[in-house]
């Protein structure tokens, strides 16, 4: 509940205009569709499609250069980062040991007043592991519960041909950074996963991510240059166009015809988990 109250309170941002429920809607499966690249502080653009947030729990690594290594130590990147909260960790305490209602909050979840970055973060992170996406219709199908349509059973056998090197059932990732060819983007000069090892072979591989709720999420990429499934879906079918290092389960990918790609399609809708964006665990409180 404490976690729950932060994730939606701007409070943690400079001027208190920006939650982590600003770019992370429940409606779109906590991300900030309809944008290419999230809005901060001040009105500032981002230089980053801002993800889904859904069974992080699963996640070895976060954030689209694998930044962060664990989801308790996740929310400092965006609280202290320019151009999102633009905070400190020492002004959200301070902040918070001035509310009466947070040390109410922080009483009834740990037993006594104190109020640390340490104790703010767990809370956090207890909230956000919540986010568990797990009763969509391919949930049910796989747990011999529902049916598909033929053309999803089309779509399902083609996404397993086709995708799954990449995106693993069931969480649909598997928590790696690749090149998918995009060609880079020049205004954005974003090097990806190199940010943060520094290695050029890790220039231009973003993580994978997961395609749970993936209709509700668009536009697509890390940087969001794609507004529809059909258009991500058209770039890997053309690996003509891809740039160079790109990984080679791209190029494994092969041809999809117009039948197959609305196949596919039709497949990544049955990911839709409707209750996980109506659940009211996760709504906004006030």
């Amino acid at each position: 509940s404490l976690g729950r109250k932060l994730f939606y309170d701007p409070i943690l941002s400079k001027d208190s205009t920006i939650s982590c429920g600003t770019c992370h809607k429940q409606a779109a499966a906590f991300s900030d569709a309809p944008l290419a690249l999230s809005r901060g502080i001040g009105g500032l653009t981002g230089t980053r499609n801002a993800p889904a947030l859904q069974n992080l729990i699963w996640n070895t690594s976060f954030m689209w250069d694998g930044g962060v290594n664990h989801l308790e130590v996740q929310p400092i990147s965006p609280i202290t980062n320019h151009v999102e909260m633009d905070e400190t960790m020492a002004s959200v305490i301070r902040k918070l040991h001035r509310s009466s209602t947070y040390r109410e909050s922080f009483s009834t979840a740990f037993g006594d007043t104190v109020i640390s970055s340490e104790r703010m973060l767990k809370a956090l992170a207890q909230f956000i592991g919540l986010m568990i996406s797990a009763n969509s219709r391919y949930d049910h199908f796989v747990n011999h519960k529902g049916t598909f349509t033929t053309q999803e059973e089309k779509g399902l056998q083609l996404f397993r041909d086709k995708c799954a090197n990449c995106h693993h059932e069931p969480l649909f990732t598997d928590n790696r950074y690749r090149n998918n060819g995009l060609v880079p983007d020049s205004a954005l000069h974003d090097k990806g996963r190199a940010t943060i090892t520094g290695l050029q072979f890790d220039e231009y591989k973003f993580r994978v991510p997961s395609l749970r709720n993936i209709t509700l999420t668009p536009p697509y990429m890390h940087d969001g240059r794609f507004n529809t499934l059909n258009e991500v879906l058209g770039h890997y079918a053309n690996p003509k166009k891809f740039a160079p290092n790109t990984a080679k389960e791209m190029y494994e990918i092969g041809r999809l015809s117009s039948a197959d790609k609305q196949a596919i399609i039709a497949f990544l809708h049955t990911l839709t988990d409707s209750s996980f964006i109506t659940d009211k665990r996760f709504s906004n409180p006030d």
